[in-house]
C-alpha cells in the first residue's frame, strides 16, 4: 500500500529535469484532495521540456511570458495550462529558479479515489479514467485556474514517492510536429509493460 504521505522532497526538483523523470516521477503518486476528495495515481507515462533549447517547450528560448511565468519559478510547483478550450495539462517544474523545465505528466494508474474519478469523468472504465494529460486532470479535479503554480508540497496537490524503481521505454514524445529536430527526441518515458499509458 503507497504511503501517500510520503512526499518528495522539494529539494529533488532542482535536479537535472532527466534524472529527476526517471529517477523520481516515473512511478511516483500524484495526490490530489480537491473539495475534500482524495484520489491518487501512480505516473506511467511523462514528457521532459526543456526551456532553453527545445522547440517543443512554451518557454523557448527561455522566453518569459504570462503564460510561461510559472516555469521559471522553483522546481516544485505545478505548471498547468488550458488548452483546446477544453483540456488541462499538468506539468511538474523541474529545474533551479530562473530556468524553465518541465515534466508533463502524461498518464497515471488510478490508486485511490476511484469513485470520484469515475464520477468526474463520467465513465466506469478504469482504463480510461486517467491515460491521457487532459483525463488525468479531470479525474483529479486538476485545473489552470485553481492549480497552476500551486507548491508541491503542500496538501490540496503533491507527488508521494514511488515505492520502487521500474523499467521504462524512452520514445519520441506526442503531438509536436511543429517542434523540428526536437520532435524526435526520446523524451517521452513511459512504464515497461503498463495498460495504463496515452497510447502504445
Amino acid at each position: 500500500m503507497p504511503d501517500y504521505n510520503l512526499k518528495i522532497p522539494l529539494s529533488v526538483y532542482a535536479g537535472n529535469a532527466f534524472e529527476v523523470a526517471v529517477e523520481h516521477l516515473l512511478g511516483a503518486y500524484l495526490c490530489s484532495n480537491v473539495g475534500g476528495r482524495f484520489c491518487a495515481g501512480m505516473i506511467t507515462e511523462l514528457e521532459v521540456y526543456i526551456g532553453s533549447c527545445d522547440k517543443a517547450c512554451h518557454a523557448y528560448p527561455n522566453k518569459l511570458t504570462p503564460r510561461t511565468k510559472t516555469m521559471f519559478q522553483a522546481g516544485g510547483c505545478a505548471y498547468v495550462f488550458f488548452v483546446y478550450g477544453m483540456y488541462n495539462q499538468f506539468n511538474v517544474v523541474v529545474s533551479p529558479e530562473g530556468e524553465a523545465n518541465a515534466v508533463l505528466i502524461r498518464a497515471l494508474e488510478p490508486t485511490a479515489g476511484l469513485e470520484t474519478m469515475m464520477e468526474r469523468r463520467k465513465t466506469s472504465k478504469i482504463e480510461n479514467l486517467t491515460t491521457g494529460p487532459g483525463k488525468l486532470c479531470q479525474a483529479l479535479g486538476i485545473t489552470a485556474q485553481k492549480h497552476d503554480g500551486i507548491n508541491l508540497s503542500g496538501d490540496e496537490i503533491w507527488l508521494a514517492r514511488r515505492e520502487r524503481r521500474w523499467d521504462y521505454c524512452a520514445v519520441p514524445r506526442v503531438g509536436i510536429d511543429y517542434a523540428e529536430e526536437y520532435k524526435d527526441k526520446p523524451w517521452r518515458f513511459y512504464i515497461k509493460g503498463s495498460k495504463f499509458i496515452s497510447r502504445p
